[in-house]
């Protein structure tokens, strides 16, 4: 993992709206429709779109589309990756 990607995505976890989805999708076995995540932030459909691109393009979560149902999927791999790497700054 480089800089950069550190970077990308330490600035898409740096914002409430985007954690909030985060963590919903922990708690939702890692998986969350956009019409779920629409109803937990109570934010209008394009916000939700925008928030939900920035994570993406991040890598933090993926996309899958079945006909008009779109479900997006926790990367674990990639925060555990991102965790790993921070902890590298602590020393630990």
């Amino acid at each position: 993992m480089d800089s950069k990607q550190i970077e990308k995505i330490s600035k898409a976890l740096g914002d409430t709206n985007r954690l909030k989805i985060l963590f919903d999708m922990s708690k939702h076995k890692g998986c969350m429709q956009c019409s779920q995540i629409t109803n937990v932030l109570k934010l209008a459909q394009p916000s939700v779109s925008h928030h939900i691109k920035t994570l993406t393009d991040a890598g933090l979560i993926t996309a899958e589309k079945d006909g008009r149902h779109h479900s997006y999927q926790l990367n674990k791999e990639l925060l555990k990756s991102y965790l790993k790497k921070l902890s590298t700054i602590a020393g630990d």
